[in-house]
């Protein structure tokens, strides 16, 4: 593993040097392995972990590339990650989407057009039918378009990987706490007015309490 954890190394090194970049062929594995003095072995180990992260992108028969490099390309390893977790963290999960969305509202109202504002109000308004799962669905479709709106593609894919954990306690909320799709609805409102009128602060902390609303159900619920 050791050997394998150099060559990553070394690979990497590469494309942040510059030496390599997005798109860039590697070249073939003897010339590779002669120029960072490693085993055949261990750099075929090192392109195989690469390539499960979405640095690399081995074709068979044409070689291996560098990727885009592109934040969402990079960060997909986080939702297997994600996808892992159990029920006690979710909790955390919700700690670390207030600190993150909070900043994503604040940006969104400084740079969300009028054509984006008008998607957003409609999903804050909710769909027709009212239904909890529709809801829930809206919900996430408006806190992934706050997250784009904020320009910052590393945000919008941390924040899109984060949400997938909390959907359930969305929905079991939604279901069991009287009166919390209405607060929903009242809450994305009042953060969709704050972008529309360029205010980032206050934005900012009706995005807060709206994340810790749900933190704070979950608390006392669980």
């Amino acid at each position: 593993m050791a050997l394998t954890d150099e060559a990553i190394g070394r690979i990497k090194g590469m494309i942040v040097s510059g030496e390599i970049g997005p798109g860039d062929r590697l070249p073939n594995e003897a010339d590779l392995g002669e120029r960072l003095g490693l085993s055949r072995n261990s750099l075929r180990e090192a392109v195989k972990a690469l390539a499960v992260i979405r640095v690399l992108d081995v074709r068979r028969g044409d070689g291996t590339y560098v990727t885009s490099l592109a934040p969402d390309l990079l960060l997909e390893s986080l939702s297997f990650v994600v996808d892992f977790h159990r029920d006690d963290t979710v909790l955390e999960f919700l700690q670390v989407r207030r600190i993150l969305e909070p900043a994503a509202t604040a940006m969104a109202a400084r740079r969300m057009g009028h054509a984006e504002v008008a998607v957003l109000r409609d999903l804050a308004r909710g769909p027709a039918d009212a239904s909890v799962d529709g809801l829930v669905a809206a919900d996430l479709e408006f806190h992934r378009q706050i997250a784009a709106g904020s320009g910052n593609a590393v945000l919008c894919s941390l924040i899109d990987g984060l949400s997938g954990p909390t959907t359930r306690a969305r929905i079991w909320r939604g279901r069991t706490q009287q009166g919390a799709n209405r607060r929903t609805r009242e809450q994305h409102l009042a953060i969709v007015d704050a972008i529309a009128n360029r205010q980032p602060d206050l934005a900012r902390s009706w995005a807060a309490v709206h994340v810790a609303g749900v933190e704070e159900w979950l608390r006392r619920a669980l």
